[in-house]
């Protein structure tokens, strides 16, 4: 008989509950472990060698996933095929490697027959389970142990809670990898040059920023507002940059100034000059800085407007916060 709308949602809430409950005990367990596996690999890639993951079934999955990883913050890693490795893929193991083997039980032959293997190679060993007192645990040089009080398959048999607990204490040893490496949004974005990812971590303001007729620039002396408002039309911006006699940003008259200047500088005000009304100095951002960093200052300031400065305090570009969704760093 099919299950009515409100019992479904019932069994999955307690799907959920039930996989928090594992990621609660493994993040309440964890100990000097943990840290003893982070050394390890931070000594391993200082050493100039690799971490090698392998598992067998959903564990294999993970290895995959904890490997990509691993691999995307600079760590250098590979997926071992336990039964392939039996039959020569052993050959991409060097001495000084560092193997992570994944088992919930600890007792998968697969990985008990690596255990020694790996020693003769020379490699140390992880063992990422549930399982602490287990073979494959105690013959490890280190232990990533997770906690998972039950599944949450209602047969007990579909590995769910111990899997998503593994894959969450991976995720957990890569994220605190990446901190204690000092790893910066650069260095990141080395290793994710493609895609939507790529474009929003490479990009520079030079390659957003409005240049030429679009990026509204006059002498801070002799301009009046009049002509600031036409030079801000022309380019279709909301601001326009004033620079002094070296050509170094002075100000910024936007059209939020011009309101108030309409406001406050009398009938006459398109003939004043618009250093009346200006803001000194205004936000600005490196013509060299990343996109993202445009972005974040758009999104604290709340602001519209902002101008890019060469070396030397320059206006050399402009970016309009309307620009920023067309070119999908948002």
């Amino acid at each position: 008989m099919p299950l009515d709308s409100a019992t479904l949602l019932a069994k999955a809430r307690n799907c959920l509950t039930i996989e928090r409950e594992a990621l609660e005990a493994t993040a309440g367990a964890l100990g000097e472990d943990f840290v003893a596996v982070v050394r390890a690999v931070e000594a391993t890639v200082e050493a100039g060698h690799k971490v090698i993951f392998s598992g067998v079934g959903k564990n294999a999955h993970i290895a995959q996933k904890l490997t990509g990883t691993l691999n995307s913050i600079g760590v250098p890693s590979c997926f071992l095929d336990a039964t392939q490795a039996l039959h020569g893929d052993l050959g991409l193991c060097a001495a000084g490697d560092l193997t992570i083997l994944l088992s919930n039980s600890g007792a998968t032959e697969e990985m008990l027959r690596l255990l020694p293997l790996f020693e003769k190679f020379g490699l140390k060993t992880i063992a990422l389970t549930g399982a602490p007192n287990s073979e494959l645990a105690r013959g490890a040089d280190h232990r990533l142990v997770y906690s998972v009080p039950r599944e949450a398959c209602p047969l007990a048999l579909a590995p769910t809670a111990s899997t998503t607990a593994a894959l969450a204490l991976g995720d957990a040893l890569a994220m605190v990898l990446l901190e204690s490496r000092g790893l910066t949004r650069e260095d990141f974005a080395k290793y994710h040059p493609a895609g939507t990812l790529g474009m929003t971590l490479l990009l520079r303001v030079r390659d957003i920023m409005r240049t030429g007729e679009s990026c509204p620039v006059l002498k801070e002396t002799k301009t009046t507002v009049q002509e600031a408002i036409f030079a801000m039309t022309k380019a279709k911006a909301g601001a326009v940059a004033l620079v002094d006699a070296k050509g170094k940003l002075a100000g910024i008259f936007t059209d939020g100034d011009f309101r108030r200047s309409a406001l406050n500088g009398g009938a006459d005000f398109l003939k004043k000059p618009v250093s009346d009304f200006m803001t000194r100095g205004g936000k600005t951002v490196s013509a060299d800085a990343l996109a993202v960093e445009a972005l974040k200052i758009f999104q604290q300031l709340k602001i519209s407007d902002l101008f890019a400065l060469d070396t030397k305090g320059r206006p050399v570009g402009y970016i309009d916060v309307q620009d920023l969704p067309k070119l999908k760093i948002l």
